[in-house]
Protein backbone atom coordinates (compact mmCIF):
# COMPACT_ATOMS: atom_id res chain seq x y z
CA UNK A 1 0.00 0.00 0.00
CA UNK A 2 1.68 3.55 -0.25
CA UNK A 3 1.75 5.81 1.97
CA UNK A 4 1.29 8.82 2.18
CA UNK A 5 3.93 11.93 2.09
CA UNK A 6 4.82 15.01 1.55
CA UNK A 7 5.47 14.51 -1.39
CA UNK A 8 2.81 12.18 -2.69
CA UNK A 9 0.13 14.66 -4.81
CA UNK A 10 -2.44 11.82 -3.43
CA UNK A 11 -2.88 13.69 -0.36
CA UNK A 12 -3.44 17.10 -2.05
CA UNK A 13 -6.77 15.79 -3.05
CA UNK A 14 -7.49 15.92 0.99
CA UNK A 15 -6.66 19.98 1.43
CA UNK A 16 -3.49 21.07 -0.81
CA UNK A 17 -3.41 24.87 0.79
CA UNK A 18 -3.37 22.96 4.19
CA UNK A 19 -0.83 20.55 2.46
CA UNK A 20 1.60 23.28 1.24
CA UNK A 21 1.59 25.06 4.76
CA UNK A 22 1.90 22.24 6.90
CA UNK A 23 4.94 20.03 7.47
CA UNK A 24 5.73 16.70 6.52
CA UNK A 25 3.93 14.46 8.54
CA UNK A 26 2.23 16.66 10.93
CA UNK A 27 -0.59 15.98 13.32
CA UNK A 28 -2.63 18.00 11.24
CA UNK A 29 -2.71 15.13 8.22
CA UNK A 30 -3.40 12.48 10.93
CA UNK A 31 -6.23 13.92 11.78
CA UNK A 32 -7.11 15.29 8.67
CA UNK A 33 -7.08 12.15 7.24
CA UNK A 34 -8.97 10.65 10.06
CA UNK A 35 -11.91 12.52 9.89
CA UNK A 36 -11.96 12.20 6.17
CA UNK A 37 -12.28 8.36 6.87
CA UNK A 38 -14.41 9.04 9.94
CA UNK A 39 -16.86 11.15 7.38
CA UNK A 40 -16.81 9.02 4.56
CA UNK A 41 -18.42 5.93 6.77
CA UNK A 42 -21.02 8.14 8.52
CA UNK A 43 -22.19 8.86 5.73
CA UNK A 44 -22.59 5.45 3.83
CA UNK A 45 -24.16 4.61 7.16
CA UNK A 46 -26.69 7.12 6.34
CA UNK A 47 -27.43 6.17 3.07
CA UNK A 48 -27.61 2.87 3.92
CA UNK A 49 -30.38 3.58 6.68
CA UNK A 50 -32.33 5.24 3.97
CA UNK A 51 -31.92 2.23 1.43
CA UNK A 52 -33.24 0.48 4.82
CA UNK A 53 -36.47 2.59 4.98
CA UNK A 54 -37.28 1.60 1.48
CA UNK A 55 -37.44 -1.56 2.05
CA UNK A 56 -40.90 -1.42 4.04
CA UNK A 57 -41.94 0.83 0.99
CA UNK A 58 -41.54 -1.98 -1.36
CA UNK A 59 -42.78 -4.84 0.48
CA UNK A 60 -45.56 -3.18 1.80
CA UNK A 61 -46.21 -1.87 -1.86
CA UNK A 62 -45.90 -5.83 -3.55
CA UNK A 63 -48.20 -7.84 -0.23
CA UNK A 64 -51.42 -5.76 -2.06
CA UNK A 65 -50.67 -7.50 -5.47
CA UNK A 66 -49.49 -10.73 -4.37
CA UNK A 67 -53.29 -11.07 -1.97
CA UNK A 68 -54.92 -9.23 -4.77
CA UNK A 69 -53.51 -11.82 -7.59
CA UNK A 70 -54.36 -14.51 -4.86
CA UNK A 71 -57.98 -13.67 -4.40
CA UNK A 72 -60.04 -14.93 -0.66
CA UNK A 73 -61.83 -12.65 1.53
CA UNK A 74 -60.88 -10.14 4.16
CA UNK A 75 -60.13 -12.80 6.40
CA UNK A 76 -58.17 -15.31 4.30
CA UNK A 77 -55.78 -11.87 3.84
CA UNK A 78 -55.58 -11.26 7.30
CA UNK A 79 -54.71 -14.06 8.53
CA UNK A 80 -51.90 -14.82 5.30
CA UNK A 81 -50.38 -11.24 7.10
CA UNK A 82 -49.84 -12.83 10.33
CA UNK A 83 -48.94 -16.21 9.25
CA UNK A 84 -46.43 -15.10 7.00
CA UNK A 85 -44.91 -12.67 8.91
CA UNK A 86 -44.67 -15.54 11.88
CA UNK A 87 -42.71 -17.03 9.46
CA UNK A 88 -40.24 -14.50 8.85
CA UNK A 89 -40.26 -13.69 12.73
CA UNK A 90 -39.35 -17.92 13.09
CA UNK A 91 -36.81 -17.56 10.98
CA UNK A 92 -35.13 -14.05 11.87
CA UNK A 93 -35.15 -15.55 15.45
CA UNK A 94 -33.59 -19.33 14.67
CA UNK A 95 -30.60 -16.83 12.49
CA UNK A 96 -30.26 -14.37 14.86
CA UNK A 97 -30.72 -15.97 18.74
CA UNK A 98 -31.80 -12.72 20.21
CA UNK A 99 -32.69 -12.24 23.38
CA UNK A 100 -35.99 -10.61 24.65
CA UNK A 101 -36.87 -9.57 28.23
CA UNK A 102 -40.61 -10.50 29.67
CA UNK A 103 -42.20 -7.05 29.59
CA UNK A 104 -40.44 -6.32 26.11
CA UNK A 105 -41.90 -9.70 24.31
CA UNK A 106 -45.71 -9.45 26.18
CA UNK A 107 -45.52 -5.60 24.73
CA UNK A 108 -44.66 -7.06 21.56
CA UNK A 109 -47.60 -9.34 21.25
CA UNK A 110 -50.34 -6.32 22.49
CA UNK A 111 -48.57 -4.18 19.82
CA UNK A 112 -49.18 -6.72 16.82
CA UNK A 113 -52.41 -7.37 18.21
CA UNK A 114 -53.41 -3.34 18.22
CA UNK A 115 -52.37 -3.67 14.60
CA UNK A 116 -55.21 -5.95 13.69
CA UNK A 117 -57.70 -3.34 15.33
CA UNK A 118 -56.50 -0.78 12.75
CA UNK A 119 -56.71 -3.47 9.88
CA UNK A 120 -60.33 -4.24 10.84
CA UNK A 121 -61.09 -0.39 11.16
CA UNK A 122 -60.11 0.14 7.47
CA UNK A 123 -62.22 -3.47 6.32
CA UNK A 124 -65.17 -1.96 8.25
CA UNK A 125 -64.90 1.32 6.83
CA UNK A 126 -65.11 0.20 3.35
CA UNK A 127 -68.19 -1.23 3.84
CA UNK A 128 -69.79 2.22 5.37
CA UNK A 129 -67.55 4.85 3.57
CA UNK A 130 -66.50 3.09 0.44
CA UNK A 131 -62.84 2.11 -0.53
CA UNK A 132 -62.48 5.76 -2.13
CA UNK A 133 -63.73 7.72 1.13
CA UNK A 134 -61.32 5.67 3.64
CA UNK A 135 -57.95 5.20 2.11
CA UNK A 136 -57.44 8.99 2.04
CA UNK A 137 -58.65 9.26 5.51
CA UNK A 138 -57.18 6.84 7.20
CA UNK A 139 -53.57 7.77 5.16
CA UNK A 140 -54.19 11.53 6.55
CA UNK A 141 -54.96 9.84 10.22
CA UNK A 142 -51.81 7.75 10.22
CA UNK A 143 -49.40 10.33 8.78
CA UNK A 144 -50.77 12.98 10.76
CA UNK A 145 -51.18 10.98 14.11
CA UNK A 146 -47.35 9.13 13.47
CA UNK A 147 -46.10 12.83 13.03
CA UNK A 148 -47.26 13.75 16.30
CA UNK A 149 -45.95 11.25 18.01
CA UNK A 150 -42.90 11.33 16.57
CA UNK A 151 -42.71 15.34 17.72
CA UNK A 152 -44.12 15.38 21.14
CA UNK A 153 -42.98 11.73 23.04
CA UNK A 154 -39.81 11.09 21.11
CA UNK A 155 -38.33 14.65 20.31
CA UNK A 156 -37.77 14.33 16.64
CA UNK A 157 -37.46 16.86 14.35
CA UNK A 158 -35.99 19.28 17.10
CA UNK A 159 -35.83 22.84 16.38
CA UNK A 160 -38.12 25.26 14.57
CA UNK A 161 -36.01 24.57 10.91
CA UNK A 162 -36.31 20.72 11.32
CA UNK A 163 -40.37 21.16 12.91
CA UNK A 164 -40.54 23.57 9.35
CA UNK A 165 -39.19 21.27 6.84
CA UNK A 166 -40.70 18.38 8.42
CA UNK A 167 -44.14 19.64 8.32
CA UNK A 168 -43.62 20.62 5.34
CA UNK A 169 -42.98 17.25 4.16
CA UNK A 170 -45.59 15.70 6.05
CA UNK A 171 -48.08 18.20 4.07
CA UNK A 172 -46.73 17.61 0.90
CA UNK A 173 -46.91 13.45 0.95
CA UNK A 174 -50.83 13.81 2.47
CA UNK A 175 -51.56 15.98 -0.83
CA UNK A 176 -49.73 13.39 -2.73
CA UNK A 177 -51.73 10.39 -0.87
CA UNK A 178 -54.82 12.17 -1.66
CA UNK A 179 -54.09 12.32 -5.09
CA UNK A 180 -53.98 9.00 -5.88
CA UNK A 181 -56.92 8.06 -4.25
CA UNK A 182 -58.74 10.12 -6.43
CA UNK A 183 -61.64 8.53 -8.17
CA UNK A 184 -64.16 9.16 -10.87
CA UNK A 185 -66.19 6.22 -9.81
CA UNK A 186 -69.19 7.26 -7.18
CA UNK A 187 -70.08 4.44 -4.35
CA UNK A 188 -72.87 6.27 -3.18
CA UNK A 189 -71.20 6.47 0.35
CA UNK A 190 -70.66 9.13 2.74
CA UNK A 191 -68.52 9.88 5.30
CA UNK A 192 -70.41 10.25 8.20
CA UNK A 193 -69.72 11.92 11.97
CA UNK A 194 -69.58 8.62 13.06
CA UNK A 195 -68.11 6.24 10.16
CA UNK A 196 -64.98 9.56 10.92
CA UNK A 197 -64.44 8.76 14.66
CA UNK A 198 -64.80 5.04 14.24
CA UNK A 199 -62.07 4.77 11.72
CA UNK A 200 -60.05 7.56 13.70
CA UNK A 201 -60.39 5.39 16.99
CA UNK A 202 -59.38 2.29 15.60
CA UNK A 203 -56.21 3.84 13.49
CA UNK A 204 -55.21 4.27 17.25
CA UNK A 205 -53.73 0.51 16.42
CA UNK A 206 -51.71 1.53 13.33
CA UNK A 207 -50.41 4.59 15.97
CA UNK A 208 -49.65 1.94 18.37
CA UNK A 209 -47.74 -0.08 15.82
CA UNK A 210 -46.02 2.55 14.30
CA UNK A 211 -44.72 4.19 16.95
CA UNK A 212 -43.69 0.70 18.84
CA UNK A 213 -40.11 0.23 17.69
CA UNK A 214 -38.95 3.29 19.98
CA UNK A 215 -41.14 2.86 22.71
CA UNK A 216 -38.87 2.62 25.91
CA UNK A 217 -40.86 -0.41 27.08
CA UNK A 218 -38.59 -2.31 24.13
CA UNK A 219 -36.07 0.07 24.58
CA UNK A 220 -33.06 -2.63 25.80
CA UNK A 221 -34.69 -4.84 23.93
CA UNK A 222 -32.88 -5.89 20.46
CA UNK A 223 -35.37 -5.49 17.37
CA UNK A 224 -34.70 -9.24 16.20
CA UNK A 225 -36.18 -9.88 19.84
CA UNK A 226 -39.08 -7.69 19.88
CA UNK A 227 -40.01 -8.95 16.39
CA UNK A 228 -41.23 -12.41 16.61
CA UNK A 229 -43.56 -11.76 19.44
CA UNK A 230 -44.63 -8.84 17.59
CA UNK A 231 -46.00 -10.73 14.58
CA UNK A 232 -47.42 -13.12 16.95
CA UNK A 233 -49.52 -11.03 18.16
CA UNK A 234 -50.75 -10.18 14.49
CA UNK A 235 -51.31 -14.02 14.56
CA UNK A 236 -53.39 -13.87 17.27
CA UNK A 237 -55.50 -10.97 16.41
CA UNK A 238 -56.21 -12.30 12.69
CA UNK A 239 -57.29 -15.92 14.58
CA UNK A 240 -59.30 -13.94 17.21
CA UNK A 241 -61.40 -11.86 14.75
CA UNK A 242 -62.30 -15.17 12.43
CA UNK A 243 -63.82 -16.90 15.37
CA UNK A 244 -65.80 -13.64 16.96
CA UNK A 245 -66.59 -12.81 13.37
CA UNK A 246 -68.14 -16.44 12.62
CA UNK A 247 -65.82 -16.76 9.91
CA UNK A 248 -64.51 -20.53 11.62
CA UNK A 249 -64.65 -22.10 8.20
CA UNK A 250 -62.14 -19.58 6.14
CA UNK A 251 -59.31 -22.20 7.98
CA UNK A 252 -60.90 -24.80 5.26
CA UNK A 253 -60.39 -22.40 2.52
CA UNK A 254 -56.80 -22.67 0.22
CA UNK A 255 -56.68 -19.09 0.09
CA UNK A 256 -56.40 -18.71 3.57
CA UNK A 257 -52.98 -20.17 3.57
CA UNK A 258 -51.80 -19.14 -0.12
CA UNK A 259 -52.16 -15.18 1.41
CA UNK A 260 -49.25 -16.90 3.39
CA UNK A 261 -46.72 -15.32 0.47
CA UNK A 262 -48.25 -12.07 0.64
CA UNK A 263 -47.60 -12.39 4.89
CA UNK A 264 -43.80 -13.42 3.65
CA UNK A 265 -43.56 -9.79 1.82
CA UNK A 266 -45.22 -7.70 4.39
CA UNK A 267 -43.15 -9.73 7.18
CA UNK A 268 -39.92 -8.78 5.88
CA UNK A 269 -41.32 -5.36 5.31
CA UNK A 270 -42.17 -5.02 9.15
CA UNK A 271 -38.73 -6.06 10.14
CA UNK A 272 -37.33 -3.45 8.18
CA UNK A 273 -39.24 -1.07 9.84
CA UNK A 274 -38.12 -1.68 12.93
CA UNK A 275 -34.61 -0.84 12.26
CA UNK A 276 -35.38 1.90 10.09
CA UNK A 277 -37.76 3.70 12.71
CA UNK A 278 -35.17 2.80 15.04
CA UNK A 279 -31.86 4.39 12.87
CA UNK A 280 -34.17 7.59 11.06
CA UNK A 281 -37.16 7.77 13.80
CA UNK A 282 -40.62 7.18 13.23
CA UNK A 283 -41.47 9.97 11.85
CA UNK A 284 -38.72 10.04 8.74
CA UNK A 285 -39.21 6.21 8.56
CA UNK A 286 -42.93 6.25 8.01
CA UNK A 287 -43.00 8.75 5.83
CA UNK A 288 -40.36 6.60 3.76
CA UNK A 289 -42.75 3.72 3.95
CA UNK A 290 -45.77 5.88 2.33
CA UNK A 291 -44.15 4.92 -1.26
CA UNK A 292 -45.04 1.43 -1.25
CA UNK A 293 -48.34 3.87 -2.73
CA UNK A 294 -45.84 3.93 -6.28
CA UNK A 295 -45.70 0.20 -5.97
CA UNK A 296 -49.07 -0.53 -5.17
CA UNK A 297 -50.57 1.78 -8.01
CA UNK A 298 -48.46 0.68 -11.03
CA UNK A 299 -48.56 -3.01 -9.49
CA UNK A 300 -51.92 -2.75 -9.72
CA UNK A 301 -52.16 -1.32 -13.25
CA UNK A 302 -49.39 -3.88 -14.57
CA UNK A 303 -49.78 -6.97 -12.67
CA UNK A 304 -53.74 -6.77 -11.82
CA UNK A 305 -54.92 -4.94 -14.88
CA UNK A 306 -56.73 -2.36 -12.79
CA UNK A 307 -58.81 0.32 -15.10
CA UNK A 308 -58.36 4.48 -14.48
CA UNK A 309 -58.98 7.10 -16.42
CA UNK A 310 -57.04 9.70 -17.51
CA UNK A 311 -58.15 11.86 -15.06
CA UNK A 312 -57.11 9.10 -12.40
CA UNK A 313 -54.26 8.52 -13.83
CA UNK A 314 -53.29 12.46 -14.37
CA UNK A 315 -53.88 12.82 -10.48
CA UNK A 316 -51.86 9.27 -9.55
CA UNK A 317 -48.89 10.38 -11.49
CA UNK A 318 -48.73 13.79 -9.61
CA UNK A 319 -49.81 12.46 -6.32
CA UNK A 320 -46.69 10.01 -6.90
CA UNK A 321 -44.23 12.93 -7.45
CA UNK A 322 -45.75 14.43 -4.28
CA UNK A 323 -44.83 11.80 -2.20
CA UNK A 324 -41.63 11.13 -3.47
CA UNK A 325 -40.64 14.44 -2.87
CA UNK A 326 -41.92 14.69 0.60
CA UNK A 327 -40.43 11.75 1.46
CA UNK A 328 -37.16 13.14 0.04
CA UNK A 329 -37.32 16.26 1.94
CA UNK A 330 -37.92 14.51 5.57
CA UNK A 331 -34.46 13.70 5.22
CA UNK A 332 -33.30 17.49 5.63
CA UNK A 333 -35.83 17.43 8.84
Amino acid sequence: MKRFNCDNKAFLFYNPKKFKESACGSVYHMIHLYLVIILRIDRREFFMNYLLALIPAIGWGIMPLITGKIGGSTINQMFGIGAGATIVGLVAFIIGHPTVTTTGFWFSVLCGALWTIGQIGQFVSFKRMGVSNTIPLSTVFQLVGNSLIGVIIFGEWRGARALTIGFIALAIVIIGALMTSVSDESTGKKITVQNFFFLLITTIGYWVYSAFPKMPMVANDSSLGIFLPEMLGILLGSVIYAICSGNIDSFKQKEQYLNIWGGISWGIAALAYIFAGRALGINTAFVFTQMNVIIATIGGILVLHEHKTRREMSFTIAGIIFIVAGSILTIFA
